[in-house]
């Protein structure tokens, strides 16, 4: 190690304060009581408040996740990791900006966009990205306000925990969403839905499935909402058979898809509601409505499937079969793709920073000295929170080998990204602006339990200029 680089702390900062950045600015602040090493750690994010996808990714009714939150307050809580939040890479600081001040340049900023569906009629008004729609509800600063909810049918594909999400609030009781932090107008725009049925589609069988128990156990926890399956797509193969057998995940999954199966004929009741799971069904259009001169509406009144069936090795493959269903609006959740940083390279197909075990590499697949990304722009949008500990891990383990390598900052002082920042007007917010815009929230939640019926703990804050306001506040 060079006498500059033990003559002072390492600088690096982490761009992204999702789960991804401050497990990794973590693992860098412990690492200093067990080896010999020192490191200042700057957290940048370009919303004004922390937690990424925790945030403005997880469906308000889930608040056992949301309790990560928590583990990585404690975090930002010790004070050895300083926050900037509200400022963007790109506009407010250039990657070159972060290479003058700092030796080593994490990014951790995620996946948001949604993948791209190359489907007839998805260019259609009332086709919507899942992702899109998630930051709606979770009240992103960035996302409109409103939201068209005016289908009485939906349609939502995709076999995963971001379309079971999307699905249970299109078609919860919005009632039952008030004891979350939804934002007043996500829980306005919900009330006012006239949606009865919300269609899940699957192009493989219910042993298939990629959604976790959890996530689908919490579909029967709404009220006023049927659940509806179909017994013809409870098809079996021996890949399905063995993964039952084989995978306790699978095997509670399935179990309780038949349960559900056979509860239906009991009900003597109808809600107001209804929730299809379908499997074995592959998107073939998005069908255009017409008027009454047979022209094109220009919006969705219906999606066309194939009817799929499994092949033995738990793959599916077409049976010529096509079934048609009246929608209204369809919503494609199919999976998460990663942003492109300007001036870092990137792999298209994949969306991710094109790196090996978290070193950024050039198109001749060098290292690219003192850069490093990690989470879902690292591997892509896959795997859970252990993953992305896990993930944070090996990056981070990776630059502390190459510590003695990282080329030095040219300003390296920790006031100087201060001076940067302020020069350019640059409206940063700090962790203290986190904790007060974390007590705002509650207060709204408190007064709003005070006026309402329902207990709220937090009542969110949206537009990005009043988390500002709020985070930037003289006491």
């Amino acid at each position: 190690m060079s006498e500059t680089h033990t003559s002072r702390p390492t600088r690096v900062a982490v761009v992204g304060a999702g789960p991804a950045g401050v497990y990794a600015s973590d693992i860098l602040a412990k690492a200093q009581k067990k080896r010999d090493l020192r490191f200042s750690i700057d957290l940048f994010d370009r919303y004004p408040a922390p937690f990424g996808l925790i945030r403005y990714g997880v469906a308000p009714d889930h608040p056992r996740i949301k309790g990560i939150i928590k583990a990585l307050h404690k975090v930002m809580d010790r004070g050895d990791v300083r926050l900037f939040g509200n400022v963007d890479i790109g506009s407010d600081l250039s990657i070159d900006d972060l290479r003058a001040h700092y030796d080593a340049v994490v990014f951790a900023t995620g996946a948001v966009k949604d993948v791209e569906m190359d489907l007839p009629g998805v260019e259609l008004e009332g086709s919507f990205g899942a992702a899109d729609f998630v930051s709606w509800y979770d009240g992103h600063p960035d996302y409109p306000r409103e939201w068209p909810l005016e289908a009485e049918q939906v349609a939502v594909i995709g076999n995963g925990n971001v379309a079971l999400d999307v699905a249970r609030v299109l078609s919860k009781q919005p009632e039952d969403l008030l004891a979350t932090e939804i934002p007043d107008n996500v829980y306005q725009g919900l009330a006012a839905s006239p949606v009865k049925d919300v269609h899940i589609f699957g192009r493989r069988g219910p042993a298939q499935v990629k959604f976790t128990p959890l996530e689908l156990r919490e579909l029967s926890h709404s009220e006023d909402v049927d659940i509806v399956l179909y017994e013809e797509d409870f098809d079996f193969d021996e890949a399905s058979d063995e993964a039952i057998k084989s995978n306790n995940q699978i095997k509670t999954m399935v179990n309780t898809l038949a349960n559900w199966l056979v509860e239906q004929e009991e009900r003597t009741e109808e809600a107001s509601r209804r929730l299809h799971l379908h499997f074995l069904h592959q998107p073939v259009e998005i069908i255009e409505g017409q008027d009454s001169g047979g022209q094109g509406t220009g919006k969705v009144a219906g999606i066309r499937f194939e009817r799929m069936e499994l092949d033995g090795s738990g793959n599916v493959r077409g049976t010529g079969e096509y079934q048609d269903y009246p929608v209204q609006a369809v919503y494609r959740a199919i999976g998460y793709f990663g942003s492109e940083i300007a001036g870092i390279p990137f792999d298209a197909k994949r969306g991710v920073v094109r790196n090996e075990a978290g070193r950024v590499l050039d198109e001749d697949g060098r290292h690219v000295p003192g850069t490093y990304a990690t989470g879902w722009i690292k591997r892509g949008p896959v795997g859970l929170i252990g993953h992305t500990k896990g993930d944070a891990l090996e990056t981070m383990d990776c630059l502390i080998s190459d510590i003695d390598r990282l080329p030095l900052a040219e300003h390296p002082e920790e006031g100087a990204i201060l001076e940067l920042l302020d020069s350019r007007g640059v409206e940063y917010t700090t962790w203290e602006g986190w904790l007060k815009l974390d007590e705002h929230e509650l207060a709204l939640g408190e007064a709003a339990s005070e006026s309402g019926q329902v207990q709220r703990e937090r009542v969110k804050v949206v537009p990005r200029a009043d988390m500002v306001r709020v985070s930037r506040a003289q006491p």
